[in-house]
C-alpha cells in the first residue's frame, strides 16, 4: 500500500481520516463546519444509534410496564372475604347408652385345592390329577388352588360331653353333576308311567292336568322334602297319587359339587291325561 505524505492510500480516500482532514484543512479556518462535522461524524452516529435503541426500547416496554401497574393496583385494592361458619355443637352422650360391638373380623382365607369332575382318561394323557381322598380330609376343595388356613373335615371326636348337634345344608338347584334316576331319564318317565295310577273319583269326573311335585335328592341319594308346587285345584286325589308315586321313588345317585356329594333341589311334572 503506497504512503504519501505520512498518509496511506486508504486513508487519504477515507473523508473521516483525521490525517487526511488535518492536511486538507492545514492554514484554513478550522471552525467551519465541514472540519467539525468530519471530526465529530463517527461519535454522532454512535449517538443517535444509542438513541434510537433506547427509543426502541420505551416504546416496547412502556405498554408492559403499564400492564403490570395495573396489575398491582388491581391486587392492592382486593379485600380478603371474611365467611363466618356456625358449628353445631355435637349430641350429647348417653351415658347409659351401651357402646356398639365392633364388626366382627373377616373371615380368614381357606385353605382350598382345586377340584375338577373325574374323566376316564389313559394313564398317559392324564395333566392333572384329582386330588386324594387324604388332601380332601384336611383341604376344603374348591374352584382353583390357594393358600390359606387349613380346614379340619374330619368329624370331631365325641369326648362324651355331649352330642354335636346335625348340620343342615341347604340343597343346590345347580350342581356339577346333577343327580341321575337308576338307569337315566328314560327309566324315570317308564317308572312314572308304570306305577303312577289315576285316582277312580277324579278319572269319573274327567279331571285332568299336571301336578308339580318338588323334592330333593339328598346327599345319599334317597328322596326326602316332597311336596306339591302347583296341583290340579278340583283334584285332590291326582296331587296325592303324584305325591305317593315320588316319595317311592328308589334312590337316585346324587349329585356332586367339587367332588361331594350333595342335596340337590328338584321339581317334576306329572300328567294326568284320560285317553
Amino acid at each position: 500500500m503506497e504512503e504519501k505524505n505520512g498518509l496511506f492510500i486508504s486513508d487519504w480516500n477515507n473523508v473521516l481520516s483525521d490525517g487526511r482532514n488535518e492536511i486538507v484543512f492545514e492554514k484554513r479556518n478550522k471552525e467551519y463546519g465541514a472540519y467539525v462535522i468530519r471530526r465529530e461524524y463517527s461519535r454522532t452516529v454512535v449517538m443517535a444509534l444509542l438513541i434510537a435503541i433506547a427509543a426502541i426500547v420505551l416504546l416496547v416496554g412502556i405498554p408492559m410496564i403499564v400492564r403490570l401497574i395495573e396489575g398491582a393496583n388491581f391486587n392492592t385494592n382486593d379485600k380478603p372475604v371474611t365467611v363466618s361458619v356456625v358449628l353445631q355443637a355435637p349430641p350429647p352422650v348417653d351415658p347409659n347408652k351401651p357402646i356398639p360391638p365392633p364388626p366382627p373380623p373377616p373371615p380368614p382365607v381357606m385353605k382350598t385345592i382345586q377340584f375338577t369332575p373325574p374323566v376316564v382318561k389313559p394313564d398317559d394323557k392324564v395333566i392333572d390329577p384329582p386330588p386324594t381322598q387324604q388332601q380332601l380330609q384336611v383341604t376344603q376343595a374348591g374352584n382353583k388352588t390357594q393358600d390359606g388356613k387349613d380346614t379340619n373335615l374330619l368329624a370331631p371326636i365325641n369326648t362324651g360331653a355331649g352330642v354335636a348337634p346335625p348340620t343342615v345344608q341347604k340343597p343346590f338347584i345347580i350342581v356339577q353333576q346333577m343327580p341321575v334316576f337308576p338307569g337315566g331319564q328314560d327309566k324315570l318317565f317308564q317308572y312314572l308311567q308304570n306305577n303312577t295310577n289315576y285316582p277312580q273319583m277324579e278319572k269319573e269326573a274327567g279331571v285332568q292336568g299336571t301336578v308339580y311335585v318338588s323334592f330333593v335328592i339328598g346327599a345319599d341319594g334317597r328322596v326326602q322334602d316332597v311336596k306339591v308346587l302347583r296341583g290340579i285345584p278340583n283334584g285332590p286325589g291326582c296331587n296325592k297319587e303324584a305325591l305317593r308315586v315320588v316319595q317311592a321313588m328308589p334312590a337316585w345317585t346324587p349329585g356332586k359339587q367339587d367332588g361331594r356329594t350333595v342335596p340337590v333341589q328338584y321339581s317334576l311334572p306329572i300328567k294326568f291325561i284320560l285317553r
